[in-house]
């Protein structure tokens, strides 16, 4: 059996710059308070046992990223580690 190299992925520096200025302006522009409370909410919902999918849609259209949700997730459930 014959391995290929599979050819890595690259973001052009620009564009990176872009999404990470288009996310901070976001993040400036959304209801802090608001997150904070949706996020809170995902975190009741995991912790006892609640259906997530509202909870995790309520915290979107707040414009919580799903970088700040997974942490709640994450802290909640812990990260799977191969043993």
């Amino acid at each position: 059996m014959t391995t290929r190299a599979v050819p890595t992925f690259r973001i052009d520096p620009a564009f990176e710059r872009e999404q990470v200025e288009s996310l901070r302006q976001m993040r400036a522009s959304r209801s802090p308070q608001l997150v904070h409370d949706r996020l809170a909410d995902l975190e009741r919902a995991a912790r006892d046992g609640s259906n997530l999918m509202p909870p995790i849609l309520d915290a979107a259209r707040t414009y919580a990223t799903v970088g700040e949700m997974s942490d709640v997730l994450r802290e909640v459930f812990g990260e799977y580690r191969e043993r």
